[in-house]
């Protein structure tokens, strides 16, 4: 079995070989993931793989300004070298294909394909061509997103998302991409997860740009969705080809009680979580219960705004990782009550496939035009290790199976949801939390930039080689 970015062997190693496919990772018989045209792929983003933040005309983005300000990030780590992807990416190319992988979810710096002038940097977009034709090339399916949170530092300067004009250059950055590189991409996702953003960015101060306030986060919660919708009819000028779609991040909120209070609490997180991002895109109104939550919070909206943020999708890119038990905070609120006995990641967050499916149907019931639907982002962290080359990742493994069997099941009950991309590729910068949590199905060694391959890899790569051998 390799462990670098070589190909994987035909022979899985030992342990995994021994070991019952039905009992590890591979989906029952009469799974609707057994189809060919279900897409299974994985995910990564710029600011957490690319590294060379100073190389070939890249600008600074608001992540190496709030990753070099001392406690922002966990062991003062930065995105600066991550898993140098930018000088490594054909042998990362060849190890995603290696794996039978058939989608590849990733996702350009905003300052490293244009100045601050709107002037393209030739290098920065060479860079994006090169690595789209060569998976191309290979039969990968591209989805690629705009705007994975690395906004670029000139533009917070000038207010950031709480300045309307940013989503008017997010919507020259967008025609400048497509230009660029239509052919090569797939599904285009405008933005990642808009609700990290706004609230972990402008909100409560966790992310980049760092500032904590409601009434900020409502407002760059709006420039945001202007900028997506602003982006759609550009994206679908230029490459009409492609899929033009969004990746929302989802929470399911379950209420610690029978009570009404507890009730009403676990409403108003999902409200906060789920329908302040998709009912202005599909409802083309923000709910009102959010405002009852952050009274005196309501943004900024012009004329026309919500309809052009409200315009058709082609996809919707979904995001799940966990559930959270909430009880009333006696006033107009919710607070977080964590279980006892659940088994939890080294994310600390529960894991809960039924969360899942019980949002996929949630939805379907709640907007009657929800689009299909591509599970973006789901995976696990863990403490991995190398041990005698490899890695065992058993959690993962059976995180993903469960998570797998949670999708079946809402394509069972009748949700129209047509790939999945696990999280992540490899072990990458994880944002506040730096290096130390491990969401890769590969391992990276940043000392020696190494990469193993888990077990969790293998078994989805024997999955993936069986169902071609059945179609």
């Amino acid at each position: 079995m390799a462990n670098d970015a070589s190909v994987v062997s035909d022979t899985l190693s030992p342990a995994v070989s021994k070991g019952s496919l039905a009992d590890l990772f591979t989906p029952p018989a009469d799974s609707t993931l057994w189809r060919k045209n279900f897409l299974l792929g994985a995910a990564t983003a710029s600011y957490q793989i690319e590294g060379a933040v100073n190389e070939d005309g890249r600008l600074p983005s608001i992540w190496d300004t709030f990753s070099a300000t001392p406690g922002k990030v966990l062991a003062g780590d930065t995105g600066a070298v991550a898993c140098d992807h930018y000088h490594r990416w054909e042998a990362d190319v060849e190890m995603l294909v290696s794996l039978g992988l058939e989608g590849y979810r990733l996702s350009i710096a905003w300052p490293r394909v244009m100045d601050a002038a709107g002037v393209p940097n030739r290098k920065g977009l060479d860079f994006y061509k090169r690595l789209l034709n060569r998976l191309k090339e290979k039969g990968v399916t591209t989805f690629a997103t705009l705007y994975h949170w690395d906004l670029p530092q000139h533009l917070e300067d000038r207010g950031g998302w709480l300045n309307r004009e940013t989503a008017y250059r997010f919507a020259d950055y967008a025609d400048l991409m497509s230009r660029e590189l239509a052919g090569t991409v797939d599904a285009w996702a405008t933005l990642n997860e808009p609700w990290c953003s706004a609230y972990l960015g402008y909100g409560n101060g966790h992310h980049a740009p760092g500032l904590a306030d409601d009434r900020f986060a409502t407002q760059a919660m709006h420039h945001l969705l202007l900028a997506h919708g602003l982006a759609v009819p550009v994206l679908r000028a230029n490459d009409p080809a492609s899929q033009k779609g969004i990746v929302a991040n989802i929470g399911r909120g379950t209420p610690n009680s029978d009570s009404a209070a507890d009730q009403r609490a676990a409403h108003l997180f999902e409200v906060q979580h789920n329908a302040w991002i998709l009912d202005p895109l599909l409802k083309g109104s923000y709910p009102q219960d959010l405002f009852e939550l952050w009274p005196g919070t309501e943004p900024l909206v012009l004329d026309g705004d919500m309809q052009t943020i409200s315009a058709p999708l082609d996809f919707l890119g979904i995001n799940y990782y966990f559930r959270t038990n909430v009880a009333s905070d006696g006033a107009h609120g919710f607070r977080d009550v964590p279980l006892e006995g659940v088994e939890r990641t080294q994310m600390g967050w529960e894991v809960y496939p039924d969360g899942l499916r019980d949002l996929l149907t949630g939805f379907k019931k709640t907007y009657h035009n929800l689009p299909p639907i591509y599970i973006t982002e789901n995976g696990m962290a863990s403490d991995d290790q190398v041990t005698d080359g490899h890695v065992e990742d058993t959690q993962r493994i059976s995180f993903l199976k469960r998570h797998l069997a949670a999708v079946d099941q809402a394509i069972k009950a009748g949700v129209d949801i047509r790939g999945y991309f696990l999280w992540s590729l490899m072990d990458n910068f994880e944002w506040a939390f730096g290096y130390e949590r491990r969401f890769g199905v590969v391992h990276v060694d940043y000392s020696t930039q190494k990469r193993t391959i888990k077990r969790s890899a293998e078994w989805v790569a024997k999955f993936l080689k069986e169902r071609k051998a059945r179609a």
